[in-house]
């Protein structure tokens, strides 16, 4: 499946996940992010970083195991990304959603 992201024609699983992180870059987070009602803040780019480095270090990823790493707690974890937030932050990092998210 495909979908036209900040001009480009990006492929997408049926949730709207990129399934080719290649093809992600900082204007489609902005607009994946401007979808969910986000505005990114540098602390935003933060977390949105971490996320995609534990995933290229193929670690699998959780609240919990965010709300651990030092670098974001789960409240502001939430309040960065108030609706499902490592559903949300996942997809505007261009990583695939999470199997610890229904």
């Amino acid at each position: 499946m495909e979908k036209v992201i900040a001009g480009k024609t990006i492929a997408v699983n049926e949730e709207g996940y990129l399934t080719d992180f290649k093809q992600w870059d900082k204007s489609i987070a902005d607009e994946l992010a401007a979808e969910a009602e986000i505005s990114l803040s540098p602390r935003h780019w933060e977390v949105l970083s971490y996320l995609q480095t534990e995933y290229k270090n193929e670690v699998p990823l959780s609240i919990r195991k965010i709300g651990k790493s030092g670098v974001v707690d789960i409240k502001e974890f939430y309040q960065l990304f108030p609706k499902a937030p490592l559903k949300t932050a996942t997809k505007i990092a261009g990583i695939p959603k999470p199997a610890s998210c229904i």
